[in-house]
């Protein structure tokens, strides 16, 4: 199974980082400088989002950490926890701000505004996000291209939530910055500020369905996701193609962290050995199974006689 590389993904989240820090900075002075409840949304976008990739960043460290006698799986599922609060992040600095601020400017007197401020901070902002999301579009579409998986699909179902957190994160900027002109250029075709009012909400609720997706996500990952049924194939295929293993009954397979996998096995190997010969081998296969990068750890036991072999 063909997974991105921890690299790759540090890199696409210190791109993110910094896109998101300038932006943070420009809206949030384009918002009081104009006061517009749609800018004030993005600000309050951007500021979440440039936490959450410090967060991710943690996550990336913590979860990088060798296996020792207290974790014997790794931890690899701190990558998961320390995104999960990322996301949760996301929602309160993000979406809850943005809805708030807009309802609260619902009833608000129109005002008169610097637009041109907030079109320009918004079109650096619009190349800067697309910079970012390019980077995580590329790597979506390497890794995915390896696997003949669509791009979608596989940034949904990666284990490096460092990747998925970037890549809908930067989608969902793109759109709050569409949805944030477009409520601005109402306000200033029309003079009535409730357009802005309900930018700032519609860029609350998106930041809300994106936050609720990416808590679950990981939340699935903490809890002992599986990989799919052509990744299963794989790595069935890969243990059968051992010199020493002859039939494979039992598969069990969990993600343990990114790109890192547990396996549980019951194989036949090949001869006829002693029962201490074997239990030797049978530590020699495992050993063997843990070189590959995606392993973290293999627990591997004999089958039983009369167990159903499984093929790739």
């Amino acid at each position: 199974m063909a997974e991105e590389s921890g690299s790759e993904s540090l890199f696409t989240v210190v791109v993110a980082l910094v896109a998101n820090g300038l932006l943070a900075i420009a809206k949030s002075v384009a918002a009081t400088a104009t006061g517009s409840a749609a800018m004030v949304a993005e600000a309050a976008h951007s500021w979440a989002d440039t936490g959450n990739e410090v967060f991710l960043l943690i996550a990336e460290r913590k979860g990088s950490r060798p296996r020792d006698d207290a974790h014997p799986r790794g931890y690899g599922r701190a990558t998961y926890a320390w995104s999960m609060i990322a996301a949760f992040g996301l929602f309160t600095a993000g979406a809850v701000v943005s809805i708030w601020h807009g309802i609260s400017q619902l009833s608000s007197e129109s005002e008169e505004t610097d637009y041109l401020v907030n079109y320009i901070v918004l079109g650096i902002a619009f190349v800067l996000e697309g910079t970012s999301f390019l980077q995580a579009s590329r790597q979506v579409h390497g890794a995915s291209q390896r696997i003949g998986m669509h791009p979608l699909r596989y940034v949904t179902q990666t284990s490096s939530p460092t990747l998925r957190a970037v890549f809908f994160e930067d989608f969902a900027a793109l759109l709050g910055i569409l949805i944030a002109a477009a409520g601005i250029g109402l306000h200033q075709l029309t003079g009535d500020a409730i357009f802005d009012a309900l930018g700032s909400i519609a860029i609350g609720i998106l930041l809300a369905f994106v936050a609720v997706f990416l808590i679950r996500r990981n939340m699935d990952y903490l809890l002992g996701e599986a990989p799919t049924a052509a990744s299963r194939s794989r790595v069935i295929a890969g243990i059968l193609e051992h010199p020493q293993v002859e039939r494979l009954t039992y598969l069990h397979l969990e993600f343990v962290g990114p790109q890192r996998l547990f396996v549980v096995a019951a194989v036949d190997l090949v001869g006829d050995d002693t029962e201490s010969s074997l239990a030797v081998r049978l530590r020699a296969v495992e050993h063997d199974i843990e070189k590959h990068p995606l392993v973290e750890d293999a627990v591997l036991t004999l089958s039983q006689p009369g167990d159903a072999g499984l093929g790739p």
